[in-house]
């Protein structure tokens, strides 16, 4: 059966669709000597090539596997960094012909939980918008914070890139001097939402570390910087989720 080259690529692992699609926006992907576009299909008999390389192709009956990462400050989200700082992905296990998909990058202040996956149908699921999958953080902001401006946060603020807000703000730990400790949750994962939204309100972000994804939550056991990969069972909890068999 026939099926949008994005989708099939992601689905063997090759990327996010939004990146695939990327590179069939950019030229970069061919169908039997053709140059893909946005609406080729395929069903795995063809000769598919990137930049002119054709792609070897994980089995589609692979295991699909998702690995947790406590993810430290001062690492970059990128699979390679021109500055040769260390990326999330320099000790992550990666069996022959495997590619690791990010499922919601941290930009490099901040910590906490990041998932991995080798499907690129889940991690599209979990990232885009329609899946509403919630996301929440433990954030220290340094300011003066009162009940009308969480309420402002809660109904919606206009950032640059549209209106966003907190779909629920709890109180975190004691405060320590002008430091107050909230958790957030968001619905969707603009790039630096979290802090902008702070921002937006004349306060500053100190400290923001991810908890939760979905329904996958941080183990306390999982020290920074380290890698553990979730059960069967696990697996099968966060694709039924997001409505994947």
């Amino acid at each position: 059966m026939a099926e949008r080259l994005q989708k099939f690529l992601a689905a063997a692992g090759l990327g996010s669709r939004r990146e695939i699609e990327g590179w069939i926006a950019a030229g970069r992907l061919s169908v039997d000597g053709d140059v893909a576009v946005l609406g080729t299909k395929v069903s795995g008999t063809e000769k598919i090539e990137l930049d002119g390389r054709r792609l070897k192709l994980a089995p589609r009956d692979q295991k699909r596997r998702v690995f947790i990462y406590n993810k430290p400050e001062g690492v970059v989200s990128t699979r390679s960094d021109p500055e040769g700082r260390k990326t999330v992905f320099d000790k992550l296990p990666v069996k022959k012909r495997e590619r690791w998909i990010t499922v919601g990058r941290l930009d490099i202040n901040s910590t906490g939980l990041m998932l991995f996956t080798n499907d690129g149908e889940l991690a599209h699921r979990l990232m885009h918008p329609s899946g509403r999958v919630d996301r929440e953080y433990a954030v220290r902001v340094k300011g003066d914070v009162d009940d009308a401006m969480l309420q402002r946060l809660r109904d919606g603020v206009l950032l640059d890139d549209g209106v966003a807000s907190f779909s629920d703000i709890q109180p975190g730990r004691e405060a320590t001097g002008s430091n107050r400790w909230f958790y957030v949750v968001l619905m969707e994962g603009r790039n630096r939402e979290v802090r902008r939204l702070w921002e937006s309100q004349d306060v500053q972000v100190s400290r923001l570390k991810r908890v939760r994804y979905g329904n996958v939550f941080m183990p306390s056991h999982l020290k920074q910087g380290h890698y553990s990969e979730l059960e069967e069972l696990d697996v099968q909890n966060l694709c039924k989720l997001v409505g994947l068999a």
